[in-house]
């Protein structure tokens, strides 16, 4: 999504990746704090991985998404993995020149994530380290979601109000049903404004994963929207005529 002067700054990011039994299961999660107070939550699990994939692909999500968002001048993406930091920051230009080898000649494990975070790399937001497990909320909130996915879980993950949008009630309804009216409204602002989303953006809208909607590469319906595809590999909403009357916040 294009951002706007309305479009609140970035003030805080975070990640975390679990696995059980290094390789096994595994989760990751990520959050976004903006400076109107909302935050933004991702997380997915993989049947099938190692910790320092979930790490990587908790870090690559928010680079990701921060591509498309306003920061704040002195932003940084806090994780507890020294393997993300270092090799970010340290190891990657090494390995890039060796072909990608390590220093003992052996190929470098998760190439393809390392090379995707490269491809991602914000000039003047780096990541910075936070002890594990030492109080520090937002690592802790990202932990809980990752060991949450890797333990089979579906945990409930915050999601930003759009700008502007109205608040959804406070009431009896579920939760699950209240994300979801939150969702469909969005998409109708989505769709009214002609944004463009990236293939994150839109896995978080619709909840699907983002490997399945990457092999999607013509129009396709979702729910009472039209999905097509934009420039970059980007996609926008389009109302289906054959759909209901847009939805209005509030009535």
């Amino acid at each position: 999504m294009t951002p706007d002067q309305s479009t609140p700054r970035v003030v805080a990011a975070a990640c975390d990746g679990a696995c059980s039994g290094n390789p096994g299961p595994g989760g990751w999660g990520s959050l976004l704090r903006f400076e109107d107070g909302s935050v933004q939550e991702f997380g997915a699990a993989d049947p099938a991985t190692t910790n320092n994939r979930m790490e990587l692909k908790a870090a690559l999500v928010l680079l990701e998404c921060l591509k498309d968002l306003p920061c704040h001048p002195s932003l940084t993406i806090r994780t507890d993995s020294r393997y993300v930091i270092d090799g970010f920051s340290k190891w990657m230009a090494g390995w890039k020149r060796k072909g990608w080898r390590t220093a003992s000649g052996s190929p470098v494990l998760n190439r393809e994530l390392w090379e995707a975070l490269d491809r991602a790399r914000l000039p003047g937001v780096p990541f910075s380290y936070v002890k594990g497990h030492s109080g520090d909320p937002d690592n802790d909130r990202c932990d809980a979601i990752a060991v949450a996915f890797a333990k089979g879980g579906r945990p409930a993950l915050a999601q930003a109000s759009p700008v502007g949008a109205e608040p959804v009630p406070d009431g009896p309804a579920p939760v699950a049903l209240g994300q979801l009216l939150s969702r469909l409204e969005l998409a109708d602002r989505l769709a009214a404004g002609g944004y463009s989303l990236s293939l994150v953006e839109l896995a978080q809208l619709v909840q699907v994963p983002m490997r399945q909607l990457a092999e999607k590469a013509t129009a396709w319906t979702w729910r009472d929207w039209r999905v097509l595809p934009d420039a970059d590999g980007r996609w926008r909403l389009e109302r289906d005529a054959a759909g209901s009357e847009p939805m209005i916040p509030g009535t």
